[in-house]
């Protein structure tokens, strides 16, 4: 695809910002909230709308907190990365399109490893597993984060933009794409085993990532990928399957299992300051077995 044409799309997308954010965010979760009435992968513990509601609150609080803590944004910050000459693609002339494939996969790969963090330092994990305590797995899981740990992502990928120096179009599509595809593989819905197999080799499905909510310990700590697949495969962390499968597993965190402390909202906002660690994290338990 030549660079001219995907530079002036560039400045359409950025031009248009907030409604493609806003479009995109409402299309995938009308689409997914869809498909699991018509197709569910597993039956619910919990009312939907008790749940949705909390989730879908947290998203709105997490909203206002990153608009007041940073006034700017992920993208501004790569337009002034770009004007000041910061990060290593500002050093490099590369292809347009080359820069945005570097760098939407170079963002990826820092996500993987952020997540990563979160589940190996245990003051890390308190606030992570506000996002694992969800007692079903649907779409608006994938949107369920404390607001602290939105607020510390934040200044993860500012400082991952700060030295990659991507063009602000690719935070943007990057951006973008890491919402669908994290309310995608959170999605309580069922694909064909076959297509399920061929979609893994490039993306997390909704299958692979389901693994990782699963009640034990060494099926938690597998496939952190959010958007690729191949991370997980490179750094070893991919397990294929649950070992109770899909309908039998059991999704949440074994020590927080009350509703009213991890459905409703106000339990999830003290969720990380209550009980002691538990010794959950990567480097503070026994390994189970291989994936």
């Amino acid at each position: 695809m030549p660079d001219s044409f995907l530079m002036a799309a560039s400045g359409w997308l950025l031009a248009h910002e907030a409604p493609v954010r806003a479009g995109a965010f409402g299309a995938m979760l009308a689409l997914m909230a869809l498909w699991e009435v018509l197709s569910p992968r597993r039956a619910l513990t919990l009312p939907r709308l008790r749940r949705w509601a909390s989730n879908l609150g947290i998203v709105v609080l997490n909203t206002v907190t990153v608009r007041l803590v940073f006034p700017l944004a992920a993208v501004a910050l790569a337009a002034l990365a770009h004007e000041r000459g910061w990060g290593l693609l500002n050093q490099y002339e590369l292809p347009f399109g080359a820069a945005l494939l570097v760098s939407v996969v170079a963002l990826d790969l820092a996500i993987y490893l952020q997540h990563v963090m979160f589940h190996a330092v245990p003051a890390l994990w308190r606030l992570h597993r506000v996002h694992h305590a969800d007692l079903d797995y649907d779409v608006t899981t994938g949107a369920r984060f404390h607001p602290i740990e939105i607020v510390l992502s934040m200044l993860i990928k500012m400082a991952a933009i700060v030295v990659l120096g991507p063009p602000a179009v690719a935070v943007m599509i990057f951006e973008v794409l890491l919402n669908a595809s994290s309310m995608f593989n959170h999605g309580n819905v069922r694909l064909p085993a076959a297509l399920d197999r061929l979609l893994r080799l490039a993306i997390v499905t909704p299958d692979m990532h389901r693994v990782h909510h699963s009640i034990e310990d060494h099926e938690t700590n597998s496939n952190f990928g959010f958007n690729l697949s191949l991370w997980d495969r490179l750094f070893r962390t991919y397990k294929a399957q649950p070992d109770a499968g899909h309908e039998r597993m059991t999704i949440g965190i074994r020590t927080h299992r009350d509703p009213r402390l991890v459905a409703d909202l106000p339990g999830m906002l003290a969720l990380p300051f209550l009980g002691r660690d538990p010794g959950y994290a990567i480097n503070r338990r026994q390994w189970g077995p291989s994936p």
